[in-house]
């Protein structure tokens, strides 16, 4: 893979190319990427959608919104320091006017977008609206779909949903928001279809991110971008955008550390374990680590001490990251790193038993289980109303109930839906789209309960 390419500023519909001299030095196509991404609807959803904790009313929770702006900002210091590292060995590169700043906006662009495509209620979001289709009424589609359009309901994807809404084209609004080849690419960590279903141990093969709706077009951008195709049959799987693996490791210090950050702040995790468990990150900050100590000792309320160790964490692991990309670099262009940056590090076992921690004291404990039940038996019922009334649509068999619902549903996740499949993806999407808030309170409508 070659970085001219991988940088590419093409858009989707685009007659002419763009190149980089030519781009406006006040506000690059790059930098417009990130505006579209955060003036979207689908963006602003995440203020209401669950990170860890569903439903939460703490002030002190990550959402999907706050999670996504600072996975955002640690991709943009990855992509920064990136960047110098590839201008500094690359002097053609930068003849054609790329610059640092350039890396750093693509990498918080995608990183910004990484979860938009998520469903209310986090990863048993996805599980419930899967399960509908394997094995609730939605299983009535085996068979008159593809297997390919089968699967991508049956295990839905938030990243592939997200690679849809970023791309899809609409009724007046074509190519979705538009965005340059260069940021779509470095969005999708997982370049691939529904099936076949992880067919390698490599980090990209672990999950999808295209839904077969958008396989045309992925097969056009990874092509601009000079991907490197994997697939043997006419399965369409190819390597990552090298860039990708930044907003990966963006997303894994972001949800290791805040995470672990979030349950002490709850009282889930005692504060004794701060230091304990973050003291290998500290000794590798450029600060001596009796003078942090001391600091630390010194606030007086336990969410500044806490912050302050987990922002001295951040900056090592960002620091460990761009050394672990720089030693990689031609591997990662040759597709040939198969692994996430971070499983390299000298920390993984470190960041190993923070994970564990947090599963214990926090993914599993009793409140999270409890909402994310709850959750769960929420989508199932919204699934099987609606989808009962787009499927009986979709066949002639309207009853008067189905009208009912037919008309509470917005118009573009309807219109111009050519096969079954299309028509009940865009449904999914249109449960997916809504916020934790909007999915109880349209759950207790249907219900009853006004």
């Amino acid at each position: 893979m070659q970085w001219e390419q991988l940088l590419s500023l093409r858009k989707q519909g685009d007659k002419i190319t763009r190149p980089r001299k030519e781009e406006d030095p006040t506000r690059l196509s790059y930098d417009v990427d990130y505006d579209r991404i955060v003036f979207s609807g689908a963006f602003r959803s995440l203020q209401d959608k669950t990170q860890v904790i569903p439903l939460s009313g703490s002030g002190f929770v990550h959402t999907r919104l706050t999670h996504s702006m600072e996975v955002s900002v640690v991709g943009r210091s990855l992509g920064r320091a990136i960047g110098a590292s590839v201008l500094a060995k690359d002097p053609l590169l930068a003849s054609l006017g790329y610059q640092a700043n350039d890396f750093g906006t693509i990498v918080a662009s995608a990183a910004l977008a990484h979860d938009i495509g998520n469903p209310p209620f986090g990863h048993s979001g996805e599980k419930a609206i899967g399960d509908f289709f394997r094995s609730q009424e939605g299983s009535i589609l085996k068979g008159q779909i593809s297997d390919k359009e089968y699967e991508d309901l049956c295990s839905f994807e938030g990243n592939a949903n997200g690679f849809k809404i970023l791309t899809e084209n609409r009724v007046g609004v074509q190519g979705g928001l538009r965005l340059t080849y260069a940021t779509l690419g470095t969005f999708i960590k997982y370049p691939k279809e529904s099936l076949p279903i992880k067919p390698t141990e490599a980090i990209w093969d672990k999950k999808y991110n295209i839904f077969q709706s958008q396989k045309d077009f992925f097969q056009e951008l990874a092509q601009e971008l000079s991907l490197i195709s994997i697939s043997e049959s006419i399965d369409k799987r190819f390597v990552r955008h090298p860039l990708a693996f930044l907003v990966e490791a963006a997303d894994d210090i972001c949800y290791t550390l805040i995470d672990f950050e979030d349950g002490i702040n709850l009282g889930w995790i005692p504060e004794s374990y701060a230091l304990e468990y973050l003291s290998p990150f500290i000794q590798g900050s450029k600060i001596a680590i009796d003078n942090i100590t001391q600091k630390y000792h010194q606030l007086p309320y336990k969410r500044d001490r806490i912050a302050y160790l987990r922002a001295l964490s951040i900056g090592t692991l960002i620091r460990e990251v761009v050394t672990i990309f720089e030693a990689h670099q031609q591997a990662l262009l040759n597709g040939e790193l198969t692994t996430a940056l971070l499983d390299k590090s000298q920390y993984k076992t470190q960041i190993e038993k923070i994970i564990n921690l947090s599963i214990t004291n926090i993914y599993q404990s009793p409140q999270v289980v409890e909402k994310e039940l709850a959750g769960y038996a929420i989508l199932q019922h919204l699934l099987k109303v609606y989808f009962t009334a787009v499927y009986h649509h979709w066949k002639g068999k309207t009853s008067s109930y189905d009208r009912i619902i037919l008309k509470t549903i917005p118009d573009q996740y309807l219109l111009g839906k050519e096969n079954l499949y299309e028509l009940i993806l865009s449904l999914t999407s249109y449960i997916a789209s809504l916020t934790d808030t909007q999915t109880t309170q349209l759950h207790s409508k249907l219900i009853g309960i006004l």
